[in-house]
């Protein structure tokens, strides 16, 4: 893979699928149906799908391509890939509260290795660079030529109070029960694959998810925490969270600066 290339590729096609999700976003109403596990999708999320996707394809043919609005039409595991969300957070979206992003993500081998997170309604692009590393670029952005670009690490945490960023749509008790085995000092709330990226800032240590994901909500966030020096790993375990599972589906994971002391349940 030209790793040059893809995060050139990569930045684009969020870039551009951002101002498409915008223009629907901004407009005055937008249709909003059920899909079959009764999760919500809009119009928004099969335009940036399309666009995403097909850009994709023609920049990298021979690289197998994951989405989540063709999911049904994705066999059941592979190692090398890319993987998209073209709207991560569409009760965000819907609500117009903000939070949702555009995530496209490289797999090689089942590690993320590669990823963009945008959020067009925030004005925050985070990403990795050819070598690896993450970065958050300052807006406002050139589709073609990149701007200031912040590298970005995460923190050096203090066990004795943790900041911690939980989901703003799907908190739940047993959720609430594993943050209370640690010192928290502040709690903060965050939708999508933002939360990943609060981590990767170090403006939190500690994210835990409890709840269903499925692989294209969390690849982008995972390689760009990954690029900031974290760390995403099995809630059960603590092994790295593999990519290329059979139909996709995570299982509970925590993703974390280094030097958090994990509780394990």
């Amino acid at each position: 893979m030209d790793h040059e290339r893809l995060a050139h590729v990569m930045r684009r096609l969020a870039l551009d699928a951002g101002d498409r999700i915008m223009e629907i976003y901004s407009s005055p109403d937008f249709e909003v149906r059920s899909k079959s596990d009764a999760s919500p999708v809009t119009e928004a999320d099969e335009a940036a799908d399309a666009l995403i996707s097909e850009g994709l394809a023609e920049a990298f043919p021979q690289v197998a391509i994951v989405t989540e609005e063709q999911a049904e039409s994705h066999g059941q595991s592979v190692s090398t890939f890319l993987i998209v969300d073209p709207l991560d957070g569409t009760k965000e979206f819907v609500q117009r509260r903000g939070d949702f992003t555009v995530n496209i993500a490289y797999v090689e081998d089942g590690v993320p290795l590669r990823g963009v997170v945008y959020a067009p309604a925030k004005g925050r692009l985070f990403y990795t660079l050819a070598d690896g590393r993450a970065v958050e670029e300052m807006g406002p952005f050139d589709k073609d030529t990149p701007g200031e670009q912040r590298p970005i690490t995460v923190s050096v945490p203090d066990n004795r109070g943790l900041m911690v960023v939980a989901s703003k749509s799907h908190r739940d008790q047993a959720t609430d029960a594993y943050i209370a085995c640690y010192a928290v000092r502040d709690m903060t709330s965050a939708g999508s694959s933002l939360k990943f990226c609060l981590v990767a800032t170090g403006e939190a240590d500690l994210y835990p998810r409890l709840g269903r994901t499925m692989e294209w909500d969390t690849a982008a966030g995972d390689a760009v925490l990954r690029g900031a020096g974290g760390s995403v790993v099995r809630f059960d375990d603590h092994a790295p969270l593999a990519y290329g599972k059979p139909g996709f589906e995570n299982p509970f994971f925590i993703a974390y600066a280094p030097g958090v002391l994990l509780v394990k349940e």
